[in-house]
């Protein structure tokens, strides 16, 4: 099962830490001038800036507010820590809103040393002390596993299916997942967990990039689509199959492509969603 080539830039979005040379405005600017259709804010663009005002100038030069990256790192030894990072949670939710982005990708965090269990337990309850605000703003949650090597550190999430625990344990339509390629190709239940997200009306965002062989840095290492290992191809025709027809999100953290010019970087990435996504 593969799917057809993208033929157009109209589900074309890039996440702001992809070109993370450019500020946001510059951002902006360039996107809209390229033909990209759609932009994933993260938090740190907001910084010093109104969030209303930056979602004006989005929508103003011809792009969608795709999503808001990222909330989540709920799990911490001490209650106070996990309190502050519910509060930390509910100012991304406000800064969705007025943005005009309908949901915040979520990062769910872990502690080294405390148990997974434990970890996955004190995110459920972290995602159930936002929700009534995100309700009142209507903002989805899209929870994002991460590959197993970030079990440690940056989530305790880390399957397709234990996203989807989280989701059933929540049993809220405002709560759903971010499939992400790099975090999930390897997974022998791919196929049946995309199944099951999908009837569960959750698959809410879809990222791409590609796995490096060898990967010399364990975040900043992703290549360009076509340059690794991913069934791109493969992988959208499932979530297609499944009923996904939105944003293709190109997320790329690479200390390789950041050393080029952003734009030239810009460039490559509209090639290489048009021949290898």
């Amino acid at each position: 099962m593969t799917a057809e080539p993208l033929s157009d830039f109209s589900r074309l979005c890039v996440h702001t830490i992809t070109t993370k040379g450019w500020e946001l405005e510059e951002a902006v600017e360039h996107y809209a001038e390229a033909g990209v259709s759609g932009i994933t804010v993260w938090r740190q663009w907001l910084e010093g800036r109104n969030p209303a005002g930056v979602g004006q100038r989005i929508r103003a030069a011809g792009l969608e507010v795709v999503s808001l990256c990222r909330g989540g790192f709920y799990p911490a030894l001490e209650e106070k820590s996990r309190e502050e990072a519910v509060e930390d949670n509910k100012r991304a939710i406000e800064d969705a809103a007025a943005l005009g982005s309908p949901l915040v990708v979520l990062v769910c965090g872990a502690v080294p040393g405390q148990s997974l269990v434990e970890s996955r337990k004190q995110i459920t309850d972290g995602i159930a002390a936002t929700l009534p605000l995100a309700e009142s703003l209507g903002v989805k949650l899209a929870i994002e596993p991460l590959h197993p090597m970030y079990a440690d550190d940056r989530s305790a999430i880390n399957s397709l299916a234990t996203a989807n625990d989280v989701c059933d344990q929540l049993n809220h339509p405002l709560v759903g997942i971010a499939f992400d390629v790099y975090h999930l190709w390897w997974d022998p239940d791919l196929e049946e967990q995309t199944r099951r997200t999908a009837e569960a009306n959750r698959l809410f965002a879809y990222h791409v990039c590609d796995w490096m062989t060898p990967t010399t840095d364990l975040l900043n290492d992703r290549g360009l689509m076509g340059e690794g290992c991913i069934d791109l191809r493969g992988i959208r025709a499932l979530v297609e199959k499944n009923g996904f027809g939105g944003m293709i999100e190109v997320e790329v953290f690479s200390n390789r492509w950041w050393e080029k010019p952003t734009a030239e970087f810009l460039e490559a990435i509209q090639q290489s969603y048009l021949n290898h996504t």
